[in-house]
């Protein structure tokens, strides 16, 4: 082994392995970046030796264990990334009601352990991302409205510290830390390699809810708009909900809607009478396992793509003619663009019921997150794609408040405010509590620090990014349409 290797144990991969080309894809191909070496962790002790051997040679730590970071956060050049997604083993306490999973198992291998189990689970609608890293944002899945975000049910976690120590944070434990992991966890104080979770009721069936509408007009997404906020107002509780506008090259001007009902089809089909009046509603309400509906809104999305995305709240209900404007922002896609659209997804419910304080999340009384996104294939359309959504941020922004930092966008102005709200101050103190030489860090981190550009290997980068320049695949997500088209 290279001696300055030396130390590390764990599989591991530097960019000139014949792997590595196989190990730096990740969920958005938009974004690439050029580790000096990943360690595959299996163990705890992994993990460990790899924080400690980071700090003796100064290469900065990037954590991943999905590595669905939207802007990339789990990567970096000449870092050192501790993958963690080889720890993937999972049990159930049924006596405590507790989920006990290490911190590298994706939504799909907690779906299916606990579907086996009879029970559902508060996580994410992608299959490949990592749980670890979606409850310590929050966690907003197509449950929390009925069960809380997913940062809700955490009941403990177990982490790596900046010396290479093992630390148990719960409610009577390290609290402040547990606090601060329950919304700003991701990155920024440990390696999360356990974590427990209290368990829902188990279930036997639930509703998936699917709507599409296609070849519509503003007009009609404008009402959409409209609908959905009057909608929201006095919805169950048990149902949580997706809507989208979107402009897409394969549909024009179109509309949906996807989510989950704790309860019975006839019952979701009365809840979505003013949806199904709506012009060109093609509709699927149908009573299945938890199983099988998380895996049908799963199955729509790829192994990667090339998108730029921008995420807000909404506190307030939007006029008529906010609603105009924003639909106008998707009317025009940009160059290259295959898809452009807003995503609304639907908070309230129990999310809203745990007090702003209680956890690090602090947008508990939005009503909604918008989500702002364009999708391009070929790579040379990359910086107009980008660019489009920073001339369209700042009306969203000034119609909205704060960002969700598991949607981040790297053109923040001030990102710890827009992420964490009036938390930061508190979420500063635990951090320089916990991680005093600032090993944690990405470029928006709590402890932020530009990582130089003197890396030996970083013209390493220059070399890849040429080979990668000339990709042309192809990976724009296929819908899942009501009815074939």
């Amino acid at each position: 082994m290279n001696n300055f290797l030396y130390g590390l144990t764990g599989d591991i991969v530097t960019p000139l392995d014949p792997i590595y080309s196989e190990a730096r894809q990740g969920f958005n191909t938009a974004i690439q970046q050029f580790p000096l070496i990943i360690v595959y962790c299996a163990t705890k002790t992994d993990v460990s030796n790899a924080v400690i051997w980071s700090r003796r040679h100064c290469v900065p730590i990037r954590i991943r264990s999905g590595g669905h970071n939207y802007e990339g956060y789990s990567n970096g050049d000449c870092t050192l990334v501790i993958d963690i997604s080889q720890m993937n083993d999972m049990r159930i306490d049924e006596g405590l009601n507790e989920l006990i999973v290490q911190g590298g198992v994706t939504n799909k291998l907690v779906y299916e352990f606990v579907a086996s189990k009879g029970y559902p689970f508060p996580g994410g609608t992608c299959p490949t991302v990592g749980v670890s890293g979606y409850a310590l944002g929050g966690g907003w899945g197509l449950s929390c409205r009925n069960f809380g975000l997913g940062c809700d049910s955490l009941k403990e976690i177990e982490l790596i510290n900046y010396e290479g120590i093992t630390i148990k944070a719960n409610r009577e434990n390290h609290c402040d830390l547990f606090w601060a992991c329950r919304g700003a966890g991701g990155g920024n104080f440990g390696v999360i390699v356990s974590m427990t979770f209290n368990l829902p009721p188990k279930v036997r069936n639930v509703t998936l809810i699917e709507i599409d509408y296609l070849n519509v007009r503003e007009q009609e997404q404008e009402e959409f708009l409209y609908v959905w906020q009057e909608w929201l107002k006095t919805a169950d509780k048990r149902i949580t909900l997706i809507g989208r506008v979107y402009h897409s090259s394969a549909d024009g001007l179109g509309m949906l809607i996807r989510g989950i009902f704790y309860g019975s089809a006839e019952a979701a089909m009365e809840m979505m009478a003013d949806f199904l009046a709506l012009d060109n509603a093609e509709y699927n309400i149908e009573s299945m396992t938890f199983l099988e509906a998380v895996t049908i809104i799963g199955s729509v999305y790829p192994p990667s793509e090339k998108f730029q995305s921008a995420s807000r709240f909404a506190f307030r209900d939007f006029t008529s003619n906010e609603r105009t404007e924003l639909v106008d922002l998707i009317r025009k896609r940009s160059p290259g663009s295959v898809f452009a659209g807003i995503s609304l997804y639907a908070l309230g419910g129990r999310v809203s019921e745990i007090e702003t304080d209680d956890t690090a999340f602090y947008y508990r009384n939005a009503k909604y997150i918008m989500w702002l996104e364009t999708v391009w294939e070929n790579p040379i359309y990359a910086k107009e794609n980008r660019e489009w959504i920073v001339n369209r941020f700042p009306y969203l922004e000034a119609i909205t408040i704060g960002s969700y930092v598991n949607f981040p966008y790297k053109e923040l102005y001030d990102y710890l405010q827009e992420y964490y709200g009036t938390h930061v101050r508190e979420l500063k103190k635990i951090k320089k509590k916990y991680d005093p030489k600032n090993i944690f860090t990405f470029p928006q981190s709590i402890g932020r620090t530009d990582c130089c550009n003197d890396c030996p290997h970083y013209q390493l980068k220059n070399h890849l990014e040429g080979e990668i320049s000339e990709m042309r695949e192809e990976n724009y997500r296929g819908f899942r349409y009501v009815s074939k088209r």
